[in-house]
């Protein structure tokens, strides 16, 4: 299959990221998403609509959705583990909502207390709900290329939760690896697999960069035609299971090597530095995006 022309940035900054860093105000979550919404993101996940005892970072994910002037042509996500979550979304017209699963045992049992099988039973009523009022699902399948409490994570273990969550009616599944130990054969091995169950139109790639290989294992995946690309802006996200260590690919990265390969993802890089670079402002270090700061260096 050859390289797709155009890929699909799934912007989760504003979530994924910020829920990994010291709490930000309201304000500065809103200037993120109107300055990623500027500079030609289409897809942002802008809220997590979980308990404030869990994630605290999220707990004003409400104020912000009300606060934020909405841009034509772009979608506006939530995370929503549960009704009560569902609900909340619902409230502030969320675009569409996700739900995440796990491919390791040992993980789902120390993040959401129950087994793999008892989560996707929990995701039904989301799905069904969701359904109802004809809102997409998106659903996340943790911990893809390893765990940090069981180690190595079975292929057949991803395959299985991915293709359930697409069953169930997620309309995309994306491949996370939480803990960014992955390296672009296992990545190109476990991807090839999940789209023997599952329509490679159906994946979106999720990795993190705590060992630097989240390029590269990009790059080794995208020959087999995936086409949407989870990143965060100034790779924004630390790794709660690896103190110090850096999050998500940053999207700026991301987008500076597709502009290089002729791939289109309609994101101006200079609008996504400045917004990265905004964002830096409020947290106690610069942007982990390499592109950003050799950039920055020149300003």
């Amino acid at each position: 299959m050859a390289i797709a022309e155009q890929i699909k940035i799934v912007e989760v900054g504003p979530r994924d990221g910020l829920q990994n860093e010291a709490a930000v105000s309201v304000d500065a979550k809103v200037a993120l998403i109107e300055a990623l919404a500027e500079a030609g993101v289409s897809y942002i996940e802008s809220a997590s609509f979980v308990s404030p005892k869990w994630v605290p970072q999220m707990a004003d994910s409400t104020a912000v959705m009300e606060q934020i002037k909405r841009r034509p042509g772009v979608t506006y996500a939530a995370l929503t583990p549960n009704l009560k979550g569902f609900e909340a979304a619902v409230a502030v017209n969320m675009d569409e909502v996700a739900v995440f699963g796990a491919a390791s045992e040992a993980f789902a049992q120390k993040n959401i207390n129950c087994s793999i099988d008892e989560s996707l039973e929990r995701f039904k009523p989301v799905i069904a709900a969701a359904k109802e009022k004809g809102i997409p699902v998106r659903g996340y399948v943790s911990c893809v290329l390893g765990c940090p409490y069981q180690g190595e994570v079975p292929v057949e273990n991803v395959v299985k939760v991915a293709e359930a969550l697409y069953h169930m009616g997620c309309y995309e599944v994306s491949l996370g690896d939480t803990i960014g130990v992955g390296t672009p054969l296992k990545a190109q091995e476990m991807l090839a697999a999940v789209a023997e169950k599952v329509p490679m139109d159906k994946l979106a790639l999720h990795f993190h960069n705590t060992y630097g290989q989240a390029l590269a294992n990009i790059i080794a995946c995208l020959p087999l035609g995936v086409a949407t690309i989870d990143s965060a802006v100034a790779g924004l996200g630390g790794c709660p299971y690896a103190k110090g260590a850096s999050g998500n690919v940053a999207t700026e990265d991301v987008v500076y090597m597709l502009n290089g390969m002729g791939i289109k993802t309609g994101i101006d890089l200079n609008k996504l530095i400045a917004a990265g670079a905004d964002i830096c402002q409020h947290l106690a270090h610069g942007p982990r995006s390499q592109v950003a700061v050799a950039e920055l260096a020149k300003a």
